[in-house]
């Protein structure tokens, strides 16, 4: 296994473990939401999978992935200070370098490009010239959430054929989409559709905002979330990360009203 596709079932079991205790302590969500591989804790958290699911779902997702990044020279950029208009038209004009996309709409003033690493750096040059702060190359091994990521799709929609997707207890906000589901979708196709497209994270805290929600719960490894949510929302959400057992306790007196 690659450093992928052994951390991403290790963090989902971490979520999936949190939420486990957070719902016997009484604390259940009005919804649910997770960036990238976090959709298929969210997913284990509304019911839909179970934690065996999801963890061997994240095995599978991370090789898929990893599988259709090899041979291809990608790579992917955060890109600060630059609407998602003026990128995206970086991104046409450099697509005559090869593959590029946005593949993360993060937060106000954060976005991040993926695709074939001649486009990418070309679209990045771009950005700089069209007002962008900063261009950060990230240290990732794929260009995730982009359409080189059609074969993992691909593998995922025929791994759905035989996973049984239960109902939900609470809404799931979808990557791919922002917002919930609509009634003819599926969880298998958005999850097909999500690895290749971008995440809509910014448009997902908004609507949370719009449907009432005031507090949220970041569960995993440090504060990323949190502050895509103070950057999009400000104080309308109150945020909780829990990464510690610690956190994990003082959170459940702070829900108790202790």
């Amino acid at each position: 296994l690659n450093q992928t596709e052994y951390t991403q079932p290790c963090m989902v079991a971490f979520a999936c473990g949190v939420s486990a205790v957070l719902a016997e302590q009484g604390v259940k969500p009005a919804y649910v939401a997770g960036l990238s591989l976090g959709e298929y804790s969210a997913l284990e958290a509304a019911g839909v999978f179970t934690a065996k699911q999801a963890i061997e779902l994240a095995a599978y997702r991370g090789k898929a992935m990893a599988d259709a990044a090899s041979g291809i020279d990608c790579g992917m950029t955060a890109v600060l200070g630059l609407d998602c208009d003026a990128l995206q038209r970086c991104c046409d004009i450099a697509a005559d370098a090869g593959v590029v996309q946005i593949c993360n709409y993060n937060c106000p003033g954060q976005l991040v490009i993926g695709g074939e690493k001649a486009a990418v750096d070309k679209a990045a040059d771009l950005a700089l010239a069209a007002g962008a702060r900063r261009c950060l190359p990230l240290n990732v091994s794929g260009a995730f959430h982009t359409l080189l990521m059609h074969p993992a799709g691909d593998a995922l929609r025929e791994k759905f054929q035989s996973i049984h997707f239960a109902p939900m207890q609470f809404p799931v906000m979808f990557n791919c989409l922002g917002h919930e589901m609509a009634q003819n979708d599926t969880v298998a196709t958005l999850l097909e559709k999500q690895v290749q497209s971008g995440v809509r994270w910014e448009a997902t805290v908004r609507r949370l905002a719009e449907l009432g929600v005031d507090t949220a719960i970041e569960i995993g490894p440090g504060r990323v979330l949190t502050g895509f949510v103070k950057k999009t929302v400000g104080n309308a959400i109150s945020c909780y990360p829990v990464e510690t057992a610690a956190q994990l306790q003082q959170l459940l007196c702070t829900m108790k009203g202790a």
